[in-house]
């Protein structure tokens, strides 16, 4: 779990539940962690003890400051007679982790105290040939290999430091040398390297006292210098205030109208959009999560574009407002889109292909498969149209025309089912089955009504009509072959065994929402009302922690075999969607805001909301933050105040007709 992550689109720190630093993402969010997840450790030595902040001696509270991306950590260790606070971030537009200490005593008589800050940088996701050495043109600690650099420092100047060797053979680093409260030096270390640095302070009794501390992030040593002298000429506290200002201008930049909404849901919302934003690359990368936790158990992580995420996080930004940062990833969406017309898998930051799972060949057949989830090629095309109907930049979406929206299209015409006339098979949202879904055929409807509204714009009608007529067609195909008249709702998919044979899965998924959110159906048909409510009777989980479960039986980090799976928040979010869009009246919305409220009671403290939550518990479950959990709150905030807006404008017109 990552508690607190920092970061400006380009350098992105995250902290643990301990208060460690853990992740150092640079120069891309989600590409070279700098660290391999493992830890930087703090600790405090006062009176001839000593203590690392990961101990259970502390109470950690791990927050933000409000409506900013500035955190406000208290941490306490009564034994030790210290608490620290301290205030996280990363300067807005350049590359510096910027921290503010404040240690108080918590004894009535003075004290001598020593902090001792730890770095573990495994440059380039490895610790081989590292250099760490006091630089004395800046007079601060430098950690380098080939073009990543990062200098340490702080204000006032640190009283010791020490390089040195670690995980090689006995060495452990240099924490372990700061344990009896003195470091014993190092300028220059190679290989396999950490580094400490120690400040010594001078408590009164009850008193308290500050510092800085910094990391500087760049592609050479010059860079580093610069960046480091800017710290100095600004000053530390000018550069927090400065950054803090920043983002409470830019959370608030839309003054939206949230009516009646509680505090906590307000919050939350804005929390959603600053979590989103150190999640998004300043190249256009939405990554669905940065917590390296998940490579214990996975060899693999979430630090990943999948353009299904990003394209549900990005209509979820345009509908807060945030143009400027959708329009990057629409641009990268072109840049990596396939010359066959569909996205892959997954990618790296940088766009380049990422690893997968799906195959490409039959080794049964012996023939070629699309390895691909359709909904990812058909969901970019869908926001793409909704940022257009927002913003209405033709300059914009011209540029993508030819190169993104048709090649695409025709893309979703041609790969088809000849005997259904449903999309040909291709794995699902979930990345866990091949066939034909219910979600992926949903999407592939909004995507192709989405490229044919924008036929029409550039004055292409016949190739409108056929974006039209195959959206028509599968709409159609959907009702004979994937509504159950016996089941009285839709099936998941059907499931495939080759290409040629396949069942009904009758499997009940929260995403069988797509049907009508992508407007393959609509919200009050039989059809939607009756797969809803299987959905809450089936995947709303009995406890009384609640929520909704992905489908039946989900197995994926499952907790308990009495129960459909573990609580999702988008699957959640997902139901308040439907009460939403089948509303009818003002009192038909609350439970939609019930939903609402429930999410922002199981967030973290900071207001990090994690993939799932343990059924029973509450407690987080897999990664923390999910990107998609955050654009999921966001979006189905902003669907309930314009459904909301609408019952109200109709009750004022009502009212002025009556006073007419």
């Amino acid at each position: 779990m990552r508690d607190i992550p920092v970061g400006n689109g380009s350098l992105l720190v995250t902290f643990d539940d301990k208060y460690q630093i853990r992740d150092v993402y640079f120069p891309h969010v989600g590409q070279e962690n700098h660290t391999e997840g493992f830890p930087f450790r703090f600790g405090v030595w006062a009176d001839g003890e000593f203590s690392w902040i990961s101990s259970d001696d502390w109470k950690r509270d791990l927050r933000y400051l409000p409506e900013t991306l500035v955190t406000d950590v208290r941490v306490t260790n009564e034994t030790l007679g210290i608490e620290i606070v301290c205030n996280d971030t990363v300067a807005s537009h350049e590359n510096i982790f910027l921290r503010r200490v404040r240690v108080r005593n918590l004894r009535d008589a003075q004290r001598k105290a020593r902090v001792f800050l730890h770095h573990d940088f495994r440059i380039y996701e490895n610790k081989v040939g590292d250099t760490a050495f006091y630089d004395p043109d800046s007079l601060a600690l430098v950690h380098y290999k080939k073009h990543r650099y990062f200098l340490i420092n702080t204000a006032p100047h640190f009283d010791v430091f020490s390089t040195g060797r670690k995980a090689f053979g006995e060495q452990k680093g240099t924490w372990t040398d700061a344990e009896d409260g003195i470091l014993s030096g190092g300028a220059i270390t190679e290989g396999s390297v950490d580094s400490t640095v120690g400040v010594y302070l001078y408590l009164a009794a009850g008193g308290e006292q500050d510092f800085f501390y910094w990391i500087c992030a760049g592609t050479s040593h010059d860079e580093v210098i610069k960046l480091n002298r800017h710290v100095a000429e600004q000053t530390p506290q000018q550069y927090l205030n400065y950054t803090g200002n920043y983002w409470r201008v830019w959370v608030n930049k839309n003054d939206t109208d949230f009516a009646d909404l509680p505090a906590e849901i307000v919050e939350l919302y804005k929390r959603s959009l600053l979590i989103i934003r150190t999640q998004t690359d300043n190249d256009g990368a939405i990554l669905a999560a940065n917590d390296s936790d998940v490579t214990e158990r996975a060899t693999d992580h979430y630090s990943y574009l999948w353009t299904r995420d990003g394209a549900f996080v990005a209509n979820a930004l345009d509908l807060a407002g945030y143009s400027f940062l959708t329009r990057k990833f629409y641009e990268l969406c072109a840049a990596i889109i396939h010359p066959n017309g569909y996205f892959s898998q997954k990618y790296n930051s940088d766009g380049t292909v990422a690893s997968g799972w799906h195959a490409a060949w039959d080794v049964w057949a012996q023939k070629r498969l699309a390895p691909i989830q359709e909904d990812e090629t058909a969901l970019v095309i869908w926001a793409l149209w909704k940022h257009y109907d927002k913003f209405r930049e033709i300059e914009f979406v011209r540029k993508f025309y030819r190169s993104l929206i048709i090649k695409a299209a025709d893309f979703m015409v041609n790969f088809r089912h000849s005997a259904t006339g449903l999309p040909a098979p291709s794995w699902n949202l979930w990345e866990d089955r091949r066939g034909i879904h219910t979600f992926t055929c949903s999407t592939v409807v909004g995507g192709l009504r989405a490229a044919a509204n924008f036929a029409r714009l550039f004055g292409e009608n016949e190739r409108a009509e056929i974006y039209e007529t195959a959206a028509t067609e599968i709409v159609t195909a959907m009702r004979e072959h994937l509504y159950s008249d016996e089941l009285k709702r839709f099936l998941r998919g059907l499931h495939f065994h080759g290409d040629d044979y396949y069942e009904p899965d009758q499997t009940v998924d929260a995403s069988l929402f797509g049907a009508f959110y992508f407007g393959a159906f609509d919200a009050k048909d039989e059809l939607v009302k009756n797969t809803m409510r299987a959905i809450e009777e089936k995947l709303w989980l009995p406890t009384d922690v609640g929520g909704v479960a992905r489908f039946e039986a989900d197995g994926y980090m499952r907790v308990s075999e009495d129960l459909a799976g573990n609580a999702w928040f988008i699957c959640t979010l997902w139901l308040a969607d439907y009460y939403i869009a089948r509303a009818e009246t003002k009192t038909d919305l609350q439970k939609a805001l019930e939903i609402l409220d429930w999410t922002a009671q199981h967030a973290l403290p900071s207001g990090v909301l994690a993939e799932q939550i343990h059924p029973t518990t509450g407690e987080p479950v897999s990664v923390a933050p999910l990107t998609w959990s955050h654009s999921t709150f966001v979006a189905t905030t902003i669907n309930y105040l314009h459904k909301l807006k609408q019952f109200n404008n109709k009750a004022r017109r009502r009212g002025d007709a009556k006073k007419s």
